[in-house]
């Protein structure tokens, strides 16, 4: 690795905080008490250029890598915006892997570049209500019809679904066999969100406010044979090549979060004073403080690390999870430091780190739970037996 700044880097932090500046932390706040979805940020970053931008130049797109992603989405956390803003453009940014990976060339000519051009919105619609984290226990079930595929089941925590037009819908095509491969019997659709037979229904939650986070019940919803994106049976395999990926990119917004607290935190340390003096003058506050920021430097190395091996195509599983269980830890670190610091005004939305101190919790729980990070640690790293 090499540790000096790389210009084309350097400019992207550039452009990128310079987009955010038109969306404060106010802007943030209203979005995140209104409901709303973020319409202006969403059309910056398209017009900005930054959606497809992992998207290959032959359908449009940017050809970047991973790191590139992974710093545009550190840069909108650390503005402000936090996942928020990091969730309303997600999968414009980095989402559409297992098309360029396995889709089809027709499937990439018709979609990709309506992604690049932010016209396409997406869902990844694979979490369902009694599966969790057991993706290969999902009972969506696709059956074979004449010129596709007639889905029905539920699914749940589904990003940006009152937005979507299409989805990344994971079905069972086969039941079970106790003699095969867990993983075996699942495909991955470029299902349409056919509100005929996708019936949506948001879900109120703690944080994240400014996009939907949706329950689906799909009920004999057609998909075409031309949108399978890879094998039939093989939908399980078309997933997981992104899936580190992925950690990496929400452990830099986790960190982005981390670093707009610490901001925050510190700046009321140095303004606000109590018994005559500027409260950071403490150590019982600077401490605290410094510690975080100590923290979010460490798992920074390991994030930068996992991004690395990722774009060179290297073995980052180890990493990769380890760069995510550090940033979420860290990030929720600093977001409740910087409450703490701010006392009682804290816990009010003023300050804004009440906000921050929710999205940031986000963060142990996904993309992946803190604890099925250490599940994997344990099993491939150090080679315990598996616990689940």
């Amino acid at each position: 690795m090499d540790y000096a700044e790389d210009p084309t880097h350097r400019e992207i932090r550039e452009a990128v905080r310079a987009m955010c500046k038109a969306f404060p932390d106010e802007y943030w706040m209203q979005h995140d008490d209104s409901h709303e979805f973020p319409w202006e940020f969403y059309d910056a970053v398209k017009d900005a250029g930054w959606l497809g931008l992992t998207i290959p130049e032959e359908y449009g797109g940017g050809g970047l890598g991973v790191t590139e992603a992974a710093l545009v989405e550190y840069e909108i956390a650390a503005s402000g915006a936090g996942m928020g803003g990091c969730s309303a453009v997600h999968i414009g940014i980095f989402g559409f892997h297992p098309v360029i990976e396995h889709g089809s060339e027709s499937l990439k000519r018709r979609f990709l570049p309506q992604a690049v051009s932010g016209e396409l919105h997406v869902s990844f619609a694979v979490t369902e209500p009694d599966a969790g984290t057991d993706t290969t226990n999902i009972s969506t079930t696709a059956r074979e019809v004449d010129g596709g595929w007639l889905v029905s089941g539920k699914k749940v925590w589904i990003t940006k679904a009152q937005e979507a037009q299409r989805m990344l819908l994971l079905a069972r095509t086969s039941p079970r066999d106790p003699a095969a491969k867990k993983t075996a019997g699942l495909t991955l659709f470029f299902a349409p969100m056919d509100r005929e037979h996708v019936h949506i229904r948001e879900i109120p939650k703690m944080g994240r406010n400014a996009v939907d986070t949706n329950e689906l019940f799909i009920d004999d919803l057609f998909v075409a044979d031309e949108d399978v994106v890879g094998e039939v049976g093989h939908g399980f395999r078309t997933i997981l090549g992104g899936l580190n990926a992925e950690r990496v990119i929400s452990a830099n917004a986790a960190l982005g979060i981390g670093r707009a607290a610490l901001r925050r935190g510190v700046e009321y340390a140095k303004q606000r004073e109590v018994f005559g003096r500027p409260i950071g003058q403490n150590q019982g506050i600077s401490f605290q403080l410094a510690d975080a920021a100590i923290r979010l430097d460490a798992a920074e190395q390991v994030v930068h690390k996992a991004a690395w091996l990722v774009d060179r195509g290297l073995p980052c599983g180890r990493e990769a999870n380890a760069a995510k269980f550090l940033c979420a830890e860290a990030g929720f670190l600093a977001a409740d430091v910087a409450l703490q610091v701010h006392g009682g005004f804290g816990y009010g939305k003023e300050f804004h780190v009440e906000r921050y101190f929710r999205e940031a919790r986000l963060m142990r729980i996904a993309p992946i739970s803190q604890e099925m990070v250490l599940n994997y640690t344990a099993e491939h790293v150090l080679g315990l037996p598996r616990s689940y």
